[in-house]
């Protein structure tokens, strides 16, 4: 009877351990090639973003159409005008607002409206220079983290009011992927949420970060489950096998 017993638990060890390997390979691959098609990662050449996003570091963007953006988004852009090279910055102004800086308190104003940015370094004003915009339709301002040392569209704004079109937009910055001390998703800053449109909604990339981690759990788990079963068992049957003295 315990023979028969192991042997069936034995058979549906190796059911359940087959299927979580099969569940794990669905989890790991499918989050993967996902995560592979909706992602590109990006160095970060300068410091303008900092403390946000230091140089040198590597950041994982979701592809997106630049009508997808929103205020507080840190976008990769292209434009001729300001090099022809991947940049990122982040979104201060769409279409139809007035940029300026700064008011008293240091703050820029979007509309007329202070704007708290708790991403910028240091307690000094939000941009060391003064300035004012009208974003032209369908395009966007942007600005660098460390506003004292980016070229961003406050360097441009004679052309467009330093907008760039939405066009020019290839990714959503989502997370910090290098270096490691610095790995985590970026946050969407509540300081625009009062603004029309809001702030944008997070991509997919923390479920499939935890896809592919509870995939592998399961493969490496469901792959172990026959060495140890095997293992227990040698264990089992040389206890069962035991000679027992009697005095």
């Amino acid at each position: 009877m315990g023979g028969a017993r192991r042997r069936d638990g034995g058979r549906t060890g190796r059911v359940l351990s087959g299927a979580a390997v099969a569940v794990g390979l669905v989890l790991f691959l499918g989050g993967f090639l996902w995560a592979a098609l909706a992602y590109r990662p990006y160095t970060v050449p300068t410091d303008s973003m900092t403390p946000t996003i230091a140089r040198g570091a590597r950041v994982l963007a979701e592809r997106v159409d630049g009508a997808e953006v929103h205020r507080g988004d840190v976008v990769v852009f292209r434009n001729e005008v300001w090099g022809d090279v991947p940049m990122i910055k982040r979104v201060v102004g769409v279409g139809g607002d007035t940029v300026a800086c700064c008011d008293r308190r240091g703050r820029i104003t979007v509309n007329g409206r202070p704007v708290e940015e708790p991403y910028l370094q240091g307690a000094g004003p939000a941009s060391p220079t003064g300035f004012s915009a009208t974003v032209p339709g369908d395009r966007l301002f942007l600005l660098g983290d460390h506003r004292a040392g980016s070229a961003d569209s406050r360097s441009h704004l004679t052309e467009d009011q330093g907008a760039v079109p939405r066009g020019a937009v290839s990714a959503r910055v989502e997370a910090v992927a290098w270096p490691a001390n610095a790995w985590g998703m970026l946050g969407r800053p509540g300081s625009f949420d009062a603004l029309p449109g809001g702030t944008s909604r997070p991509g997919p990339l923390k479920w499939l970060v935890a896809s592919v981690v509870a995939g592998a759990a399961l493969v490496l788990g469901g792959a172990a489950y026959g060495p140890l079963a095997r293992l227990l068992t040698r264990r089992q049957g040389r206890q069962g096998g035991a000679v027992v003295p009697h005095g």
